[in-house]
């Protein structure tokens, strides 16, 4: 097996974190930035998944002990990862309220414009 079928996963997660690093930061549209936020998360959670996987594991249930030792996957991550996609999308439906009511009150989802003008 060669490096990149060993570490798909870690490969996968760190492009999409760095694509949503890129998108908040470079992009000067508002939506833009929270969906590179989206993507920035969507990232983290996989690499969380990536760190608890095992090739071939079983769920963490034992059934049968006549079956003996077999490896299994570890539950902490999964678990963790659960409670980071509510909180993401949380996060991510409160700032696209404030981007809502950011344009109702400028008129525009240019980043640079909202920081030019004043209260």
């Amino acid at each position: 097996m060669t490096f990149l079928e060993n570490y798909v996963f870690y490969v996968g997660a760190f492009g999409l974190v760095l694509i949503g690093l890129f998108t908040i930061l470079v992009k000067r549209n508002l939506i833009k930035a929270i969906i590179g936020l989206a993507i920035l998360d969507t990232g983290v959670n996989l690499f969380l998944i990536s760190v608890g996987y095992l090739a071939r594991g079983t769920a963490p249930i034992y059934t049968r002990a006549e079956q003996g030792a077999q490896p299994m996957v570890d539950p902490v991550p999964q678990a963790l990862v659960l409670t980071a996609i509510v909180i993401g999308v949380a996060v991510l439906a409160l700032a696209l309220a404030l981007a809502i009511r950011l344009y109702r009150h400028y008129g525009t989802l240019d980043l640079r414009k909202i920081t030019e003008q004043r209260w």
